[in-house]
């Protein structure tokens, strides 16, 4: 890729900001979205500034809502002709008994982690398909293959983006368009913050690799498939310290 530009959603902090920041590393400019953290978005834009291998613009939205994401990608056409790669990377996550969750805060669970990377990758793929190439890389969760308790609507949020991933991969492959997912395991980020150390260390002892994974790394992992033979898709590549 010449010229590569990038949207990565949820670019504010953990993982999501790595990405952003590896990204911007490889030259590309990166748009660079979150919904409510837009102090935390600048300082990353600040952050890919200062090293100087990449821009960025700032794309304030919240992914879940479809008419954000139309006006969004009406931003990105006045920077480009279209992405070449989007990074679906935006979630929330819910802790608590699924017989009390509310009605809202399993809709909003799925349209933040599901939903978002469907409005996403629709407005994305018209501009890719007319260039014919493109890369889409979804930020999955073991747990959507496993499961994790009290988690049951994270799980099946992530479980649909899994089988988003291998479904649209088929539908664009014959576009040059490669979609697919890193399913993560435990990484060392805020959306962990709820654990206090007892469980985190319970939870370590579950990982052969005897660690929590690290943002870096993900971000390490977003670039290899970036650059990947695009034979490569439809694919959910687990990177999870052997979990």
């Amino acid at each position: 890729m010449n010229e590569m530009y990038a949207l990565v959603t949820g670019a504010s902090r953990g993982v999501g900001k790595s990405i952003a920041l590896a990204l911007a590393r490889e030259g590309a400019h990166v748009f660079i979205n979150s919904h409510a953290s837009y102090p935390e978005l600048k300082e990353v834009q600040t952050a890919i500034e200062t090293e100087g291998k990449g821009t960025s613009t700032l794309l304030p939205g919240d992914v879940s809502d479809p008419t954000e994401v139309a006006a969004m990608f009406d931003e990105i056409d006045r920077h480009c002709d279209g992405l070449n790669v989007l990074v679906n990377n935006a979630g929330i996550a819910y802790s608590g008994l699924l017989m009390e969750m509310s009605d809202a805060s399993w809709q909003k669970i799925i349209d933040t982690d599901l939903s978002s990377v469907f409005y996403c990758c629709r407005s994305a793929l018209p501009k890719m398909i007319s260039k014919g190439q493109g890369k889409i890389i979804n930020i999955s969760s073991i747990w959507g293959r496993e499961g994790a308790s009290c988690e049951a609507a994270y799980s099946a949020a992530k479980a649909g983006v899994d089988g988003l991933t291998k479904a649209l991969a088929k539908e664009v492959a014959a576009s040059n368009i490669q979609v697919n997912a890193l399913s993560l395991g435990v990484i060392d980020t805020s959306m962990n913050g709820n654990l206090d150390e007892e469980e985190k260390e319970a939870l370590r002892q579950q990982i052969p690799a005897d660690r929590f994974g690290t943002t870096e790394e993900i971000a390490r992992m977003v670039v290899e498939l970036v650059h990947a033979p695009s034979y490569l898709t439809g694919q959910v590549i687990g990177i999870d310290g052997g979990f």
